[in-house]
């Protein structure tokens, strides 16, 4: 008899309930209401992309590709030539100046970000692999898919980190829990924390002489902050720390989806050694065949060097003053930050100070979809494969809010948000 058959709705058949992840969620439940996106009226601070459209000091908009005969038919599994080697050299420009630099060889393309992470879990073998709590929504489907494999183990962070798992915290659980893999978004999603500097030297050096492999989502790379929230200087890599690009075990995500704002395209990348990326693309021949043609074709014209330059500056300028906007405004409703925001579109606040009953995370997205605006509970960031771990989360005051949306609808959305409150106080 199949244990649980009794539990799975009817009309699912032999499939799974899957459960919506965070940002999904949040939008389900706002259609409901009769939400659409880019309906000017409703106002999503819930929103895991960045504005789309022109913006001040970015480049104008792709909105055209030549499709060549040969993009016609499949592709290679990961990625054409062209597009791994223009990659290779985004990264060297970058990060690599005077280091030895990386190839084509060092890359795999896939179908945006979600997809190359998948790729990653569907090829680790049966490991302990830890992860910091809170963090990305979409890990947790990631990782429950192969529970019978590996073996998760979450490592929460402390506030008084800034909800950041620290260097000597990495070095112990990997002492003492035998991980053999590390996942980790940095800039954080949610937080907005960044792991940069000599901390970030330190993670490399210890998965370097550990050998422990680093998966280190770095979708928001660009999105990189001064103390006082001004636009940093240029973006936030591992790729700066690695001693040897084919030896190394650490692998870099990232694409178009975020930085270059892009997201529609679907074109994420993983960089590391050769090795894994031959296994990532074996993997990729069973998940999903290899990533469009036409969408690498267009991503050439993105990495151009003049073209990215102009953008990720755009990106930098543009959202650092939003992310003023945002923490200034929210910290004046009396919502506080254990870490204002150092990269990333998104502030991770505690509700904990507002009255009752909207210092419940749950409480005040319902009431805040009330009036057209779309916030992230916190608990959707405590990634629980299986569900194994039992009890409240402890992130039932915290809210994740997005800069992501256009100035003016960001602040039309904080201006609501601001009398939902003082109506409630």
């Amino acid at each position: 008899m199949n244990a649980g058959r009794k539990d799975r709705p009817e009309e699912l058949g032999a499939l799974r309930e899957v459960p919506y992840m965070g940002v999904i969620f949040v939008i389900a439940e706002a259609a409901k209401l009769g939400f659409t996106n880019g309906d000017p009226d409703w106002c999503n601070l819930g929103q895991g992309q960045p504005e789309v459209g022109e913006m001040p000091g970015a480049p104008p908009r792709i909105e055209s590709v030549t499709i060549e005969p040969v993009d016609h038919a499949y592709g290679p599994l990961g990625g054409t030539d062209e597009l791994r080697e223009l990659v290779a050299a985004h990264y060297n420009r970058l990060y690599r100046q005077g280091k030895k630099p990386y190839a084509a060889r060092n890359v795999c393309v896939a179908q945006g970000g979600r997809l190359a992470l998948s790729r990653a879990m569907a090829s680790l073998g049966s490991v302990c692999i830890g992860y910091q709590l809170p963090d990305y929504t979409a890990y947790e489907d990631m990782l429950d898919l192969h529970l019978a494999r590996i073996t998760p183990i979450p490592l929460r962070a402390a506030e008084s980190d800034g909800f950041s798992v620290t260097v000597d915290r990495f070095e112990r659980a990997v002492r003492e829990s035998g991980l053999s893999a590390f996942l980790l978004s940095n800039p954080c999603n949610p937080t907005g924390k960044v792991v940069q500097g000599e901390s970030l030297a330190a993670f490399a050096r210890i998965a370097r002489e550990l050998r422990v492999t680093l998966l280190l989502d770095e979708f928001y790379s660009h999105f990189i902050y001064t103390e006082d929230g001004g636009p940093a200087g240029g973006p936030v890599s591992a790729a700066a720390m690695v001693d040897d690009p084919d030896r190394d075990p650490i692998l870099l995500f990232d694409g178009l989806t975020k930085s270059f704002r892009y997201p529609g395209w679907r074109v994420g990348w993983t960089l590391g050694p050769p090795a894994m990326m031959e296994t990532l693309a074996r993997a990729a021949s069973a998940i999903d065949g290899g990533p469009s043609r036409i969408a690498q074709r267009a991503a050439l014209l993105a990495l151009a060097p003049a073209q990215a330059n102009q953008e990720t500056r755009a990106v930098r300028q543009v959202f650092s003053e939003k992310r003023n906007l945002l923490v200034r405004r929210l910290k004046e409703m009396g919502i506080r930050f254990a870490c204002e925001p150092e990269g990333t579109f998104y502030g991770w606040g505690s509700l904990a100070a507002l009255p009752p009953p909207l210092d419940d995370a749950f409480a005040f997205f319902r009431r805040a979809l009330q009036l057209k605006v779309l916030t992230v509970p916190g608990e959707f960031f405590d990634v629980n494969p299986g569900k194994r771990r039992r009890g409240e989360s402890p992130y039932r005051s915290w809210m994740r809010f997005s800069f992501g949306p256009p100035r003016e609808n960001l602040a039309l959305g904080l201006d609501r948000l601001e009398e939902m409150i003082r109506a409630a106080g």
